[in-house]
């Protein structure tokens, strides 16, 4: 007696009827925005393949693979994956390129097998992430009367999508003290060491850290930001001046050297209507 093959032995010890994945994890996959990915699909060898249809929020594709010689038949039915999908062989699975947001979202591979006149369906769960900006950091805070200072330091960054974790750390510490959170809340008193914080942002594919924060600065001066903010503007505008300085300069350089050329031109001109001018006059005979 030929025994069973391996896939309907699997099938009938679990109880399926004509068709396996029920209830099934859907497996977990992770992908970069308008990067690429590839859904494994897993065929049993002992097995012929009749058709392969794979789906998304509706059928996406059906694929009858290659036999004898003859090249497989692949029908793309979704139009919003038109020319981004491809199906590796042997297994066809599927590969998605130039990945958008609105390709996040489950996925099923449903394999209809020829030989034992059973189908087997794999899932997907896939997520789509965006790689992570450099966080931007904002200051708020407050000195008492008694001389502390409490402080606010919130991170941001844009577009950051979901999934989203934020760590703070101490720059100085070397066990690293560790606030979870986009805002961290903190103090600081005159005599107390300049402690920098630096905002640790993270997501399944990309983590990125902002630069050390200082708080003493912020506490210790109350005109900290805005004399920043006053250097900067100063020193823009005096370059700036020092700058249209240099036009004018050239400027006058170029018109005094136009003129020192115009001169010996004009010269040359009056010395040559003399020289007519006298031969002119030598040129007339008595009447």
């Amino acid at each position: 007696m030929r025994p069973l093959p391996r896939l309907i032995l699997f099938l009938l010890l679990q109880g399926a009827k004509g068709n396996s994945g029920d209830g099934a994890d859907p497996e977990e996959v992770v992908a970069v925005l308008q990067e690429s990915i590839s859904l494994s699909l897993e065929i049993p060898l002992d097995e012929e393949v009749e058709n392969i249809i794979w789906s998304s929020q509706r059928r996406l594709a059906m694929v009858i693979p290659q036999k004898e010689g003859q090249p497989a038949t692949i029908t793309v039915i979704d139009p919003q994956y038109q020319g981004r999908v491809s199906f590796l062989e042997p297994s066809y699975s599927l590969y998605i390129s130039n990945l958008s947001w609105k390709d996040s979202g489950s996925y099923q591979a449903q394999v209809n097998l020829r030989t034992s006149q059973l189908s087997t369906t794999q899932l997907y769960n896939l997520r789509v992430y965006q790689r992570l900006l450099k966080p931007r950091i904002t200051v708020n805070f407050e000195i008492s009367g008694e001389g502390s200072c409490n402080m606010s330091l919130t991170c941001f960054v844009e577009k950051a999508g979901m999934d989203v974790t934020y760590s703070w750390l101490s720059w100085e510490d070397s066990a690293g003290t560790d606030h979870e959170g986009p805002i961290l809340s903190t103090s600081w008193r005159p005599g107390d060491n300049a402690v920098s914080y630096i905002c640790r942002v993270s997501n399944p594919i990309s983590n990125i850290s902002s630069r050390p924060i200082p708080a003493g600065p912020f506490c210790a001066d109350p005109g900290y930001p805005e004399k920043s903010s006053t250097f900067f503007c100063l020193l823009a505008k005096g370059l700036l001046l020092l700058l249209l300085l240099i036009i004018l300069v050239v400027g006058l350089w170029v018109i005094r050297v136009q003129k020192k050329c115009k001169i010996p031109r004009m010269q040359k001109l009056k010395r040559n209507r003399m020289k007519l001018r006298k031969r002119g006059k030598t040129g007339l005979s008595p009447a």
